[in-house]
């Protein structure tokens, strides 16, 4: 069970996906003026807890599968003042098993206020501005097998220089990765991953010529802790701690930013977008639960992870709504395959492509875009921020 507050821009897309007609939904948004709170993977045997409580404290509760019946376990918007929520925890927390619990994840979540975004991305020494500008994630790939530049940077000598290559174009964060996430990619496990990317790490880090943060793109804890204890200032999950739940603690003790990417192994959705927002929040949960604090999380929609072309396209426009999570967005579709199959081109060719979305991206909030060509990605988005952040 999970439960959560509704940003006001989020208020649309969980209204549709609960099946309402235009009239109906707009009925209840007006109503919506004080806080919303969303209930998840509701057991059914709550729902009479839930009818009394709306008529004894005036809430508005909308549930899913409206027009049918009701499966065993529901989803639920209820909109309603602060302390006629309070109540209704209360009222939960009296009862026994699956209520009780509701009512202490209701309260637990009363207690949060809305996450907004930092001012600054703190990396080691290094501050960021969010918001002023895009800041720029360059990709160092030391596999041989990535789907855009596998092998090109496996030796030592090559990483360096297009590490410092990238320093020099404009990249204000490098995120070295040892092993490919591209789609039937073959894993490997936490030694050789390291045996790739700690030669790199180790050396950028000697060396005093080279001034930017490091960012490890890893799920794996045990190789996270190595990378962090050589100096790299930044983690990149693409499970968003569902992987390997160790590493959320790691990133807590380190005092290091986390970012979140939304994944599924099973990528089978009855609301895309609505979806991947409660999969959001549970990232975001397990990463408060673990001591990260709120200032230290970035999320990421997953572009090309989970998700098929038309469903990447659907997530590209609704950025906003992941925005409205109140967490820095980091948007990483560089070269994807979204782009070579709607423009029918191959992976050297999506230049233009990544600059698309990459410009949408910005346009539509977000704060940090993971590119390969970040020399030709700074000028798009120095441009895109002249117009849309003045």
């Amino acid at each position: 069970m999970q439960a959560f507050y509704l940003h006001p821009d989020l208020i649309q897309i969980h209204l549709k996906s609960f099946n309402l007609d235009l009239k109906e939904a707009e009925l209840f948004e007006k109503k919506a003026i004080c806080r919303l709170i969303m209930l998840h993977d509701i057991p059914v045997s709550i729902l009479p807890l839930l009818n009394k409580a709306s008529k004894a404290y005036n809430l508005e509760l909308l549930l899913s599968g409206k027009n049918c019946e009701l499966a065993d376990r529901f989803d639920a918007i209820i909109a309603a003042a602060q302390q006629d929520l309070v109540k209704l925890s209360e009222v939960l927390i009296d009862n026994q098993d699956e209520a009780a619990r509701l009512g202490h994840i209701i309260r637990q979540e009363l207690k949060r206020p809305l996450a907004k975004k930092s001012a600054e991305l703190k990396l080691g020494d290094t501050s960021l501005p969010l918001g002023k500008r895009t800041l720029i994630m360059g990709i160092l790939n030391v596999t041989p097998d990535s789907f855009s530049d596998g092998g090109r940077f496996e030796q030592l000598d090559k990483a360096l220089a297009q590490a410092f290559t990238m320093a020099e174009e404009g990249a204000d964060i490098i995120d070295v990765g040892g092993e490919s996430t591209r789609p039937g990619h073959k894993q490997i496990t936490a030694e050789e991953e390291l045996s790739r990317v700690m030669p790199i790490i180790n050396a950028l880090k000697k060396d005093s010529s080279f001034k930017l943060p490091l960012s490890i793109d890893t799920y794996k804890a045990d190789l996270a802790e190595q990378a962090l204890d050589a100096g790299v200032e930044m983690l990149n999950d693409i499970w968003g701690l569902k992987a390997d739940q160790k590493l959320g603690q790691i990133a807590a003790s380190y005092g290091v930013p986390i970012c979140l990417m939304h994944n599924r192994s099973n990528p089978v959705y009855k609301d895309l977008i609505s979806e991947m927002v409660v999969d959001l929040r549970e990232s975001i949960d397990l990463a408060l639960r673990a001591g990260i604090k709120e200032k230290q999380i970035i999320i990421d929609p997953g572009i090309g992870f989970g998700k098929d072309v038309q469903q990447n396209l659907d997530v590209m426009l609704h950025l906003r709504e992941f925005c409205s999570l109140g967490y820095p967005l980091l948007l990483g579709t560089s070269r994807k395959s979204m782009i070579g199959k709607t423009l029918d081109l191959p992976v050297e060719e999506r230049l233009e492509g990544t600059a698309a979305t990459v410009a949408y991206g910005i346009s539509a909030g977000a704060d940090i875009i993971r590119v390969h060509d970040v020399l030709a990605m700074r000028k798009t988005a120095c441009m895109t921020d002249a117009m849309v952040r003045r």
